[in-house]
């Protein structure tokens, strides 16, 4: 996945912006304000740091290891670190992401949800 795919499918969510409260080198993509990836786009290998269910996040780093690592500065329980430089399949990379997007929505508020269902 080349860095302009990553931002590319990250924008492609529902009420999705990008923003760059950290540093102009760190995307942090939202969702109604709501963090769900984390990339510098520029770094070499690209990794993303993306929200996972606890125990999917310990399988995918048995399963993955050195390319699913535990959240660099974020909660090790509830995210990751995923390389997505062309190690592991872009296909897996996408669904992890949208994993992300999904287990963030579903945190929102029953209203916010709501709306972002009608767009």
């Amino acid at each position: 996945m080349t860095p302009q795919e990553l931002r590319a499918f990250c924008l492609s969510f529902n009420a999705t912006v990008e923003d760059f409260p950290f540093n102009p080198q760190t995307s942090v993509f939202k969702v109604l304000g709501k963090l769900f990836a984390l990339t510098n786009l520029d770094a070499a290998p690209l990794t993303v740091n993306l929200k996972c269910d606890p125990e999917d996040a310990v399988r995918l780093r048995g399963e993955h290891p050195g390319l699913v690592v535990p959240g660099y500065h974020m909660n090790k329980r509830h995210w990751n670190t995923v390389t997505a430089d062309g190690a592991l399949p872009d296909r897996l990379v996408r669904e992890l992401i949208e994993d992300s997007y999904d287990l963030v929505v579903a945190g929102l508020p029953r209203a916010e949800r709501l709306r972002l269902d009608r767009a």
